[in-house]
C-alpha cells in the first residue's frame, strides 16, 4: 500500500483516524500498532513476522543495555548492543546483500555459488537502521529504554515513515511516544504537507519519470548526448520530487497523530557545494552514518589519513545502503572522492567564485551522479556516461530529442521551479509579515491550495497506471 493510492487516501487512512480518535489516549499506540502491522501486511504479508522478529529483538537487546548500563555493568551493556547490531545486520545482510555478495563471488573467482533469490522486504534498510539507533541510544545513555512493547513496536512500524523514511531515532520522538498531543491546527498543518506532498509525487515525479522511462527504454547505446541529458535532467528531478514528496506525506501523516518528525529534505538543488547538498539531501540517512559510523570510527579527530580512511567507508556503505549494485557502490565512492576533496582545497576555491558558478558546479555533479545512480547494469551505465560527456560515437542530437523537449517543456520549468525555494519565499513574503488578518489569509490560501493539489493528484491517479515510490526497493 503506497500513501498516494486509492485504497489508502479512502480506506485505510480515514478508518485509521477514526479509530486513533476515538479510542481512549493510553489505547492510540495499541491502535497506531496495529494499522501499521496492517499497512505493512498489504503489500508484504509474509514480512510481518520480520518485522515483528526486529521489534522483539531490539525491545529486548535494549532493556538489557539500558538494565546493565544503569547498574555499571558496561561489558554486558554492550554485549547486548553487540548481539541487536548483529541480529540486525545479518537479516538485512541476507535479505538484501546475499545474492549481490555470492554473484560477486562467482564473477571474481568462477566457483558456482548458488542464489537465493529472496523477495527484499519493504523498508527493511530503514527499519533496521531506526531499531539498531535505539539500542545504541540507550546504551549511550542519549534515551531511557523503553519498558512498554506496543509503546516500542508503534515506534518501530508507525507506517507514516515506516517503507520510505524519514529515518527517526528514536531519541527524537520518545516524548512524543508517551506524552504528545494532537491539536486541530497541527492536523490541518499536516493535511496541508501531506497534499503538498502529494502533489510533488503525483503531479510532478510521476509525469517527468515518464520522460525518464521513455528515454531509459531506449537503450543507453542508442542515445545521443542530448538525450541523454534530457533523461538525466528528467531523473534528477523524478527523483527529488518523488523521495521529497514521500517525506512531506510522511510528516504530514505524523502531524495528523500527533508526531513532530525530523524534515529530510532542504531544497537540495539550490545547494553551492557537494558538501552542502549533503546537508539538504535526505537528511537523516546523513545523520545516522554520522552518529553511529563516522564518529564512532574516530571521525576528524584521528589526524588527517584517518579522517580519509572514515569518510571513503562512510560513502562505500551509503552507496551500498541504497542497493544491492555496485553502480551504487561506486555512487557513494563517487560522492565520497568529492567530498573528500571538497574538504582538503575545492572548498576553499569555490568560495572565492561568484554563486552561479557554484551552483553550476554543484548541479553538474549531482546530475552526473544520478547518471550513475540509475543505471544498475554497469555496461549501461559506461554508455550512458559515454553520451552525457559529449562522446563523438554517441552523435549530438536528434528529431526525437527536440519532439521530447518541446512537449515536455513546461513540465520541465514547473519542476524546476518547484524545485528550489522560490514559491515558499514569495508565499512568505505576501502571507507571513504582516497583520495577523494576512496570515489568517494566508492560511486560508493554503487550505485552498491543498485542496486543488489533492482534487488534481486525484484526477491524475483516476486515468494512470504509474505510481511507483523509487524509495521503496532500497
Amino acid at each position: 500500500m503506497i500513501f498516494s493510492s486509492l485504497i489508502f487516501l479512502f480506506r485505510f487512512l480515514p478508518l485509521t483516524l477514526l479509530a486513533y480518535y476515538i479510542a481512549p489516549r493510553k489505547l492510540r499506540n495499541l491502535v497506531l500498532f496495529a494499522a501499521s502491522l496492517v499497512f505493512y501486511a498489504w503489500g508484504e504479508p509474509a514480512y510481518v513476522a520480520l518485522i515483528l522478529f526486529s521489534t522483539v529483538v531490539d525491545y529486548t537487546t535494549g532493556r538489557l543495555a539500558g538494565y546493565y548500563r544503569e547498574n555499571g555493568k558496561r561489558k554486558y551493556a554492550r554485549a547486548a548492543v553487540f548481539a541487536s547490531a548483529v541480529i540486525n545486520l545479518s537479516l538485512l545482510g541476507a535479505f538484501k546483500y546475499a545474492d549481490f555478495f555470492l554473484q560477486t563471488l562467482h564473477s571474481m573467482t568462477g566457483l558456482h555459488m548458488p542464489t537465493f533469490h529472496l523477495p527484499l522486504p519493504i523498508g527493511i534498510s530503514f527499519y533496521t537502521f531506526q531499531t539498531m539507533s535505539y539500542t545504541i541510544d540507550v546504551y549511550r545513555g542519549d534515551a531511557k529504554a523503553q519498558k512498554n512493547l506496543i509503546t516500542f513496536g508503534a515506534y518501530v512500524s508507525l507506517f507514516p515513515q515506516l517503507v520510505a523514511g524519514p529515518i527517526v531515532r528514536y531519541q527524537s520522538i520518545a516524548k512524543q511516544l508517551v506524552s504528545r498531543r494532537e491539536t486541530v491546527d497541527l492536523f490541518f498543518s499536516g493535511m496541508v504537507r501531506f497534499c503538498a506532498g502529494m502533489g510533488k509525487k503525483v503531479l510532478i515525479a510521476n509525469q517527468i519519470g515518464a520522460v525518464w522511462n521513455e528515454i531509459a527504454a531506449m537503450g543507453a547505446g542508442e542515445l545521443t548526448t542530448a538525450s541523454a541529458w534530457i533523461g538525466c535532467a528528467a531523473f534528477t528531478l523524478q527523483i527529488y520530487f518523488d523521495f521529497s514528496g514521500y517525506s512531506d506525506m510522511a510528516i504530514g501523516l505524523g502531524k495528523m497523530f500527533g508526531f513532530t518528525f525530523p524534515e529530510n529534505f532542504r531544497y537540495p538543488y539550490e545547494s553551492k557545494s557537494i558538501t552542502e547538498f549533503w546537508r539538504r539531501w535526505h537528511i537523516s540517512l546523513g545523520t545516522w552514518f554520522r552518529e553511529y559510523v563516522y564518529i564512532p570510527l574516530g571521525g576528524n579527530r584521528k589526524g588527517m589519513a584517518r579522517q580519509m580512511l572514515n569518510l571513503a567507508a562512510v560513502w562505500f556503505l551509503t552507496g551500498l545502503w541504497h542497493g544491492a549494485h555496485w553502480n551504487f557502490a561506486l555512487w557513494g565512492i563517487y560522492y565520497g572522492s568529492l567530498l573528500v576533496l571538497e574538504k582538503f582545497f575545492l572548498l576553499r576555491i569555490l568560495e572565492k567564485l561568484p554563486g552561479w558558478c557554484r551552483s553550476l558546479y554543484t548541479m553538474l555533479l549531482t546530475m552526473a551522479g544520478w547518471c550513475l545512480f540509475s543505471c544498475q547494469d554497469m555496461k549501461n551505465a559506461a554508455l550512458y556516461m559515454r553520451a552525457f560527456l559529449f562522446h563523438a560515437d554517441a552523435g549530438l542530437f536528434c528529431r526525437q530529442d527536440a519532439w521530447l523537449l518541446f512537449s515536455n517543456a513546461g513540465l520541465f520549468c514547473i519542476a524546476v521551479i518547484g524545485a528550489t525555494s522560490f514559491v515558499k519565499r514569495m508565499a512568505c513574503k505576501v502571507f507571513s509579515n504582516g497583520s495577523q488578518k494576512r496570515r489568517a489569509a494566508g492560511d486560508f490560501a493554503g487550505i485552498l491550495y491543498a485542496a486543488a493539489v489533492f482534487a488534481a493528484s486525484l484526477a491524475m491517479l483516476v486515468n494512470s497506471s504509474y505510481n511507483p515510490f523509487l524509495y521503496f526497493r532500497f
